[in-house]
């Protein structure tokens, strides 16, 4: 097509004649796979790796260890009951029971028991004295699930421009809570909600995860990240996958090719070229050959930023930053806690927030702004092996082990390598031993080789791992999910590219990408098949 890019002297399959490339087999390249062709296209999936699942993958992290973690992506909220059902996904998700644990104090805890309302008021009264702010917490969340009632339906809808989504969200929870959400800094919807810092980290931190932004910043891309995080299939519950976040991708991976699509495994994509009616793509294969395949649409997975050195786009683009650290850890047991009221199975069974009150959180955000790794280290923990001990094996289970994932906040690429992953995971680990009874050190298993079973993946790791550019594990920051908030070519259902007409974004870029959820695959197969 284009001989200027060197495509045409490669040896070409173009005559294959694909209705449509998808390239890269994440989950939403997979989903948009499996749509299109159980509408009856032809259709092939090219992925770098030698797997499928990109960042939702699990994975024995530990040498000789049979256990399985979510080794990047660990949680879903986002994926839609629809195409769990219109793809036959064979997939459990577990609720967990407990939303949160929080210490704060020396010894004391705040619980947020799902299956117990009454404790959790106890629990509130506590710590405010007072049953004001527990009150105020019911009118807060319950005002955010009549907004994610309403909204989440329209993610695999054509995108509704702002208008209607803000008679949406005004008919559901009135127009002060469209103006907290998605008209003014977050921050202020948490300071005129809540009186105590702790209780306002806790809602905060919905807002920072994976975002390097603070309570009151003007861009608002914190209130997109703490919508996604509370919307979730109308209820913002963040389940457990059963077997692991591989098994997600796994589930999608049968129902691609159950429907036909043909997955080639350890190709790199080297170009793409589209013209708005007809598109090859080259790449290398597994066995090191270059090879060109033609198609009518190509389905972009990968994040803008490589959507744009695949076109040969070298325009200067925003520079784009992920801003967490990731550490996986296998224990023989779950530490003590030094509030010997709660039992670790349920402080470790929700999200345990660490270093996470509200001022906590502005200071390490000032401190990263500067360029230093924040101290103490906000980050939040769950145990997934309670929840669901199918990762482990019947051994580990036996002997008690479980696994802890880590996720810390405020820890933007720009620290590395001015500091080291090793600085920066002692930093996290120094305050989350603050807390406990005993060294985590102490509880933490070794591997076959006799190495401490942990790890820890920082923005440049996920960027040299994945491809996240910066270590942007939504790809670019997240916007609110209305026509206005987009890139203007983002098109009727939110996966336009400003290249060409039949070349489209189906990854975590779009507008509504983000989040291990399906929809960007969706959407750009309802905008191929012309829905």
């Amino acid at each position: 097509m284009n001989s200027a890019t060197g495509v045409s002297a490669v040896p070409s399959d173009a005559s294959a004649g694909y209705d449509a490339i998808v390239v890269g087999g994440g989950h939403n390249g997979l989903v948009a796979a499996a749509y299109l062709a159980r509408a009856g296209w032809r259709v092939a999936v090219l992925e770098r790796q030698d797997h499928t699942g990109g960042a939702a993958v699990s994975a024995h992290a530990f040498t000789g260890v049979d256990a399985r973690l979510s080794r990047y992506s660990y949680l879903v909220s986002l994926l839609p009951r629809k195409i769990v059902s219109e793809l036959g996904l064979s997939l459990e998700l577990r609720r967990r029971r407990y939303s949160s644990y929080t210490p704060y104090g020396d010894g004391r805890g705040l619980l947020v028991d799902n299956g117990d309302t009454a404790a959790t008021a106890a629990g509130f009264r506590a710590l405010t004295g007072g049953d004001g702010e527990f009150a105020a917490w019911q009118d807060f969340y319950g005002r955010t699930h009549r907004v994610a009632q309403a909204v989440f339906p329209t993610l695999t809808e054509p995108l509704p421009d702002r208008a209607q989504l803000r008679k949406l969200v005004t008919d559901a929870a009135g127009e002060e809570t469209w103006e907290a959400l998605f008209e003014r800094p977050i921050g202020e919807a948490v300071e005129t909600a809540f009186a105590d810092d702790v209780v306002r980290g806790i809602v905060l931190t919905d807002a920072l995860i994976g975002t390097f932004a603070h309570a009151h910043d003007a861009s608002l891309r914190q209130n997109a990240c703490f919508l996604y995080h509370v919307i979730g299939n109308g209820t913002g519950d963040w389940d457990v996958p059963v077997g692991g976040m591989g098994a997600v991708s796994g589930a999608l991976e049968r129902a691609a090719r159950a429907a036909g699509a043909q997955i080639l495994t350890g190709c790199e994509v080297t170009s793409v070229q589209a013209d708005g009616t007809s598109a090859e793509v080259a790449f290398t294969d597994a066995r090191g050959a270059e090879r060109v395949l033609g198609a009518r649409w190509v389905l972009c997975n990968a994040s803008p930023r490589e959507l744009a050195r695949l076109v040969g786009d070298d325009t200067a683009a925003e520079p784009v930053e992920g801003a967490q650290l990731k550490v996986n850890m296998l224990l023989t047991r779950l530490p003590r806690l030094r509030d010997h009221s709660v039992d670790p199975r349920a402080a470790f069974a929700g999200t345990f927030h660490i270093a996470e009150g509200y001022r906590e959180l502005e200071t390490s955000y000032r401190q990263a702004e500067r360029g230093e790794l924040p101290s103490p280290a906000p980050s939040e923990i769950y145990c997934h092996s309670l929840t669901d001990p199918s990762i482990l094996s019947a051994e580990l289970q036996q002997r008690g082990y479980q696994t802890l994932t880590l996720f810390g906040l405020h820890q933007p690429a720009r620290l590395f390598p001015a500091h080291d992953r090793e600085s920066a995971l002692r930093a996290v680990l120094t305050s989350l031993d603050a807390v406990l009874d005993e060294p985590l050190t102490d509880c933490l298993a070794r591997d076959a080789d006799g190495e401490l079973c942990i790890e820890a993946r920082t923005p440049p790791d996920l960027d040299a791992d994945l491809g996240l550019p910066g270590g942007n594990i939504f790809h670019r920051p997240l916007v609110l999910p209305f026509a206005e908030a987009a890139d203007p070519t983002a098109g009727r259902w939110g996966v336009g590219t400003p290249y060409a007409a039949n070349l489209l974004l189906c990854g975590a870029g779009a507008p509504r990408g983000g989040g291990v959820s399906g929809i960007p695959g969706h959407n750009a197969a309802m905008a191929a098949l012309g829905s």
